[in-house]
């Protein structure tokens, strides 16, 4: 075993782990294991996005009047349902061959309903235009019942796109 894999507990930031944002169903040979560049990819969207997201979704939308979100047991996790995928484990998931998730620069974010997607979709819209930084694909997707925020950015040449998605 590499360093890498003996440290999925490894945290990305404050709330996101190694271990969940790179997780799958797909068993490998090459084991899923990000380089150094996908790990710093992925640090990049959990410290400037998720923390953000998961900070403004709370505060909005969990907490009581008067909590303090650092104290707060009302506060609501993001759960992050596929992270990094290497060329194999993008495979079996039916990914694009060239996914954003290969580099580590995409997540797909689990949410409860259509009205949690649009709101994650629009606070991360926020995020975007409060700090000037860019994006590269904000989807929302649905399967049936199941609705999922894809959510991209890479180091640079992002595009901006958004999408609603029925698959």
């Amino acid at each position: 075993m590499n360093g890498i894999e003996m440290n999925k507990s490894m945290n990305l930031s404050e709330h996101f782990s190694l271990g969940e944002l790179t997780k799958t169903k797909h068993v490998t040979p090459d084991g899923n294991i990000p380089s150094h560049v996908v790990i710093e990819n992925l640090k990049r969207i959990c410290e400037n996005w998720l923390e953000d997201l998961r900070y403004s979704y709370n505060t909005l939308y969990c907490l009581l009047p008067g909590e303090d979100y650092e104290t707060s047991k009302n506060t609501e996790p993001i759960i992050i349902n596929s992270g990094y995928r290497s060329p194999a484990v993008n495979l079996l998931a039916g990914g694009s061959k060239t996914s954003n998730h290969l580099s580590g620069c995409a997540v797909d974010i689990r949410c409860a309903g259509k009205e949690q997607m649009i709101r994650y979709a629009s606070i991360l819209l926020d995020i975007a235009d409060g700090t000037k930084q860019e994006f590269d694909e904000l989807l929302l997707e649905q399967h049936g019942t199941v609705c999922w925020l894809h959510f991209a950015v890479r180091p640079k040449d992002n595009r901006r796109l958004i999408n609603i998605l029925k698959v």
